[in-house]
């Protein structure tokens, strides 16, 4: 059975997208909650029309996208999380958390366009934010054990070098005074 969809559904389509659908699932859950129509020829036309004087506003809601797009790219969260003694994270680390964590840095995602795979273990993770059926970006996601700093030994080295410098000058500078 042939839908045009009226919105959009999630592992199923986009916005006046026509898609084959099983005859049920048309049926019973995308015609009568208005999430599609059937697929006539006469649909089909005001869908074309719909589309051609559309085509402007379609392509600034895609440019919109492709800007926060061009944002997102340079985003790389980390996520902290309970710990059990074998490595494996206490729950899983989900789209919502992620969507959380990108609204901290000040982006407003649903975390719907958020796909994401079963994250149960510390490490690196790729997330994949779908802004438009055309525009998606894949962020990176470290997860990382509560209660362990990320980069605390490359903190105290840093901190360690300047201190060695500091007081090497004046150890040389008394040196030389004591002869």
């Amino acid at each position: 059975m042939e839908i045009i969809l009226k919105e959009d559904v999630i592992g199923l389509g986009y916005k006046n997208d026509i898609v084959n659908v099983k005859s049920g699932y048309g049926r019973n859950y995308l015609i009568p909650t208005g999430k599609g129509v059937i697929a006539s020829e006469s649909a089909k036309k005001v869908l074309a029309e719909n589309l051609r004087q559309q085509a402007v506003k379609l392509a600034k809601i895609k440019a919109d996208a492709q800007a926060v797009a061009d944002k997102l790219a340079n985003v790389a969260l980390t996520i902290t999380a309970k710990v059990s003694n074998n490595g494996t994270i206490y729950g899983s680390v989900n789209a919502a958390m992620i969507a959380d964590e990108l609204a901290k840095l000040g982006f407003e995602i649903d975390r719907k366009l958020i796909t994401i795979k079963d994250v149960k273990s510390v490490g690196e993770h790729n997330a994949v934010v779908r802004l438009h059926k055309e525009v998606a970006v894949n962020i990176p996601v470290t997860v990382v054990e509560e209660g362990v700093p990320a980069e605390a030994p490359a903190a105290e080295e840093e901190v360690a070098a300047p201190v060695a410098e500091a007081v090497a000058p004046v150890a040389e500078e008394e040196t030389p005074a004591a002869e």
